[in-house]
């Protein structure tokens, strides 16, 4: 943050008589309580915040409470805090759009009078846009969602509506959720969710905590509203006023839901659409489909990297950061930002974006082209969303106009494409600029701006109506020339009568308090002051000199300024008229910015995969009922980016009936995390439509992607490492299909290692049994990999469990551990804890003891006998039968039981040794024909 001691120093000052400190005590203390709302009063050259409001801003942002000032004394006394306007900006900037745990208002006045006039919360940011962005692009659209929950014989229905108040759009879904809510937690990280409104009284029930859990994982706010909002009357009359087009089709779209109505219902008094008149018949109204794309909860968002981090240490870190090589101003990113969340599941169209990027990449003097013209582009989504709040003017048309006038030269790159692709390209892009760039549409917004704005002032950047479009305002021109003519004329046979030289001894000043004057310096004074005392008028002397005027520069100043007056009154009232004219070209530039923007991010896609050292290859897609994944040579495109990182390729070969279940093995740091999330992160990058890290793949359409791959406490909630691990693969069990890919990373580990084993097991088995859904499952339980042997075993079987591990390298002699960082296929037969413990400079003596303990516990583990060898010395694993290993290990129990059960405290002691011998005999006739339970023995 920009707040420390330096900035703390540089504080305004709190500047406030006793009379305005007591006049703003008393108004202060007519506030509502909210604990959300973060206040602001702006004070012209700066803000102040008071009371809590103060203490937070002092400690998160100023990190020190010396910042803190108080206003008033004794009991009344109220902590104040001063704030600059960058301060504000970078503030503002933080709890709007990073965090989700405040709202922000901001107020105007003076004394005792204060009058809010903004407030702003993570998904409604559009009074602060102008603060949020005035030097930073807008990367992502804050999206609010309202949710109406019907709970009912175990099951919960879900209406759901969502304003996406930057394209100006409403959403609408209903859908059965499942207990861990995991269809609305990917339609939340889908259409990125900022805030979402909920009925307060649903809050109280004990159904709904696992809701408000989702909610959480999703990083919404959560703002609750009271029941009776959420309602469906009058829907129909308020969808008529907002909704642009035919309402027959709105209504018949309304119709067929029961609680998404009642969502909408408080969304719309929530964001107040209503409240403004600009948004009248601008807006669209459309069902969300939440199976149109592929499903992703917040875990997967996490395991895979896919959006940024404040810990980044560089933007590749992220799948966006490292993706992002967009041109346009910020609607790209934008377009980016919700490509990402939004993977398709439409076979079809993510050919179709893969043509185009395929086009892009094998033609780079096309691809350069466009990309340079469209780095011309602004943001066009932006500026007509201010030009219809009526905030824009003529510098807002202006940049519309500079980027409508870079279309011909698109245009005419992509008419010069004469390749495989070229059809494609014509009905995508050239077909759809030609209709929109035609003389009925942005031909006559090019026309109007030629003819309206005075081009030529552009260079001295003025924005201003160009006088021949408007009479009234040409004749104001002309009598404003020609009065300035005659104030000059006048500057001159005033110097010739003075004996002064114009403008280097007589000067003509324009002053805020006077007009024109004329102004000698004090030097020059003493020559005239005959003449200056009786024949002018001395209005000012300074060290600048002296200012002095006539009846007649005072007459003619005042005409001047009256006609300058009627001049800008009669521009604004033009710019007025010029800025209503161009908002009714808004669906043409909604349809622009969306036909841009896409062309930007696929650019982006194509210039990615062509300028990697190792280039990306185009995917070979297939539906979700047929083909496998097969990745040749995959890397991980974020580690790859690293600028130390030598990154060793690998192939994945997830295939139905031999290899759609693997289970990866090897050491700590050998890479099994890195090569399964690799995997989920070229499936996600194949269904955006880019190219993937890989020399060749081959990827079978994923509806959904499950990610378990670590765990952290969340002592805030009281859920543990291991609860959270929990959690997440509860999720992945009850949303998981088998079009679904599932990644899973060391399951188990929080807990015991017997129940770890246990659970993974069991898991394992539901997966492939149940789920039968392709799945990478890294773990440290060696003896997972036995379920590769028994469930070939199990008849009818068509998933088919493979055991793959990452290779590693002991030298013999100075037992030194070296990663290869290559999958290989088959189990790893051993463990490298204490080797990755040597890596981190353990101390010699506790590396020699682990040895020793494991060496132990390894000679009493039930899944290998472990034989000395006397004359080689070495050790080594023999597999034992499996049906031997459960009679045995019955036996066993049985023995255990019986001694358990001996009366010891009653018995004589020889009695009782006698006993256990007996015991043992038996136990050692049973064995005779077990090697497995002999080991013991």
């Amino acid at each position: 943050m920009e707040g420390n001691f330096e900035e703390q120093n540089k504080l305004p000052e709190l500047k406030l008589d006793a009379k305005q400190a007591q006049g703003f005590l008393s108004f202060y203390k007519t506030l509502p309580n909210d604990t959300r709302a973060v206040r602001f009063f702006d004070r012209k050259d700066y803000y102040t915040a008071h009371g809590e409001n103060s203490v937070f801003i002092a400690k998160t942002y100023y990190h020190t409470t010396t910042a803190l000032r108080q206003l008033g004394s004794g009991s009344n006394a109220l902590s104040s805090v001063s704030i600059s306007r960058n301060m504000f900006e970078t503030i503002a900037r933080d709890l709007l759009l990073e965090r989700n745990d405040h709202t922000v208002e901001l107020y105007e006045g003076s004394g005792s009078y204060w009058r809010l006039v903004k407030t702003g919360s993570p998904g409604n940011i559009g009074s602060f846009e102008d603060v949020l962005f005035a030097n930073n692009e807008m990367q992502d659209t804050p999206v609010v969602v309202s949710i109406f929950p019907s709970f009912h014989d175990g099951r919960c229905v879900i209406g759901m509506a969502y304003v996406d108040l930057t394209r100006r759009v409403l959403g609408l879904a209903e859908f059965l959720d499942d207990s861990r809510f995991t269809n609305l937690e990917s339609s939340l990280i889908a259409l990125g969710a900022k805030e979402c409104i909920f009925p307060a009284e649903s809050g109280k029930s004990n159904e709904c905590k696992s809701l408000y859990d989702s909610l959480e994982r999703c990083a919404v706010m959560i703002t609750e509203r009271k029941k009776h909002e959420f309602k469906g009357r009058d829907l129909d009359s308020d969808l008529k006023r907002l909704v642009k087009g035919n309402i027959e089709p709105v209504r018949d779209l309304v119709s067929g839901f029961d609680l998404a109505t009642p969502a909408l219902g408080a969304l719309l008094s929530f964001s107040e659409l209503l409240s403004n008149e600009d948004n009248y018949g601008n807006f669209t109204i459309r069902r969300y489909d939440i199976g149109g794309f592929m499903r992703l909860d917040s875990a997967a968002m996490r395991a895979l990297n896919v959006m940024e981090s404040k810990t980044d240490a560089n933007k590749n870190f992220s799948l966006f950061g490292l993706m992002n090589r967009t041109c346009t101003a910020g609607m790209g990113k934008r377009l980016l930002h919700m490509w990402l969340k939004q993977p398709l599941v439409d076979l079809n169209e993510i050919k179709t974006r893969l043509d185009i990027v395929q086009c892009f990449v094998e033609e780079a003097g096309l691809r350069q082209d466009l990309r340079q013209h469209l780095k011309r582009i602004s943001d066009v989504e932006r500026l007509l969303r201010s030009l219809e709040r009526r905030r824009g003017g003529l510098q807002h048309i202006i940049k519309l106009y500079q980027s409508t006038i870079r279309l011909p030269f698109i245009k005419t790159a992509m008419q010069q494409y004469t390749g495989e692709f070229a059809s494609l390209i014509s009905e995508r892009y050239l077909k759809k600029l030609e209709a929109l760039s035609d003389q009925d549409h942005l031909g006559k917004f090019i026309d109007l701006v030629e003819c309206s704005v005075d081009l030529d002032q552009l260079e001295n950047g003025e924005y201003m109506i160009s006088s021949s479009y408007d009479t009234k305002l040409a004749s104001l021109k002309d009598q404003k020339e020609l009065l300035e003519q005659q104030i000059h004329e006048l500057h001159k046979k005033t110097a010739i009568e003075l004996d002064l030289q114009v403008d280097k001894a007589l000067k003509l000043d324009k002053a805020a308090q006077f007009g024109h004057v004329f102004r000698i310096t004090k030097k020059e004074e003493p020559k005239i002051r005959k003449k200056l005392t009786t024949q002018f008028i001395v209005l000012e002397t300074r060290k600048d000199g002296v200012k002095f005027t006539n009846t007649k520069l005072k007459k003619l100043g005042d005409q001047y300024q009256s006609v300058v007056d009627d001049y800008r009154s009669c521009q604004k009232e033009l710019v007025d008229r010029v800025v209503e004219t161009v908002t009714s070209f808004s669906e043409v530039f909604e349809d622009l910015a969306g036909l841009l923007s896409e062309m930007d991010v696929l650019l982006s896609f194509a210039d990615l995969a062509a300028s990697c050292p190792t280039p990306y290859c185009r995917p070979e897609i297939t539906s979700s009922d047929a083909g496998d994944i097969v990745l040749e040579g995959s890397r991980h495109p974020c580690v790859e980016a690293q600028d130390w990182v030598n990154f060793i390729p690998n192939d994945c070969r997830l295939m139905r009936g031999k290899s759609w279940f693997q289970i990866v093995t090897g050491p700590n740091m050998g890479g099994k995390s890195t090569f399964i999330r690799q995997v989920g992160v070229i499936v996600l990058m194949a269904q955006v439509g880019s190219f993937v890290p890989c020399d060749k793949a081959s990827i079978s359409i994923r509806d959904c992607i499950f990610a378990r791959v670590g765990a952290g406490d969340c002592q805030l909630r009281g859920v543990s490492t291991f609860m959270q691990e929990m959690l997440e693969t509860a999720s992945i069990l009850k949303g998981a299909s088998d079009k679904s890919l599932i990644i899973i990373d060391e399951l188990g580990r929080g807990t015991s290692t017997y129940d770890g084993f246990g659970l993974a097991w069991a898991i394992c088995e539901h997966l492939v049994q149940v789920k039968r859904a392709p799945t990478l499952f890294a773990t440290h339980f060696h003896e997972l990999t036995a379920l590769a042997q028994a469930n070939s075993e199990v008849s009818g079987n068509t998933v088919g469990v493979a055991n793959f591990h990452v290779s590693a390298h002991i030298d013999t002699e100075s037992r030194k551990l070296t990663m290869l960082y290559k999958v290989e296929p088959g189990a790893c037969d051993q463990s490298f804890g204490i080797h990755v413990a040597e890596f981190a400079n353990f101390p010699e003596s506790v590396v020699a003891l682990a040895r020793e303990k494991a060496a132990e516990l390894e000679d009493f583990s039930p899944s290998s006998m472990i034989i000395n060898n006397e004359e080689s010395g070495k050790r080594k694993s023999r597999e034992d039968d499996p049906d031997e290993v459960s009679r045995g290990a019955e036996r066993a129990h049985k023995f255990l039981k019986e001694f358990a059960a001996i009366p010891l405290d009653k018995m004589e002691l020889k009695d009782s040794l006698q006993r256990v011998r007996e015991m043992k005999d038996e136990l050692e006739k049973d064995a005779a024909d077990c090697h497995w339970l002999r080991q013991f023995l």
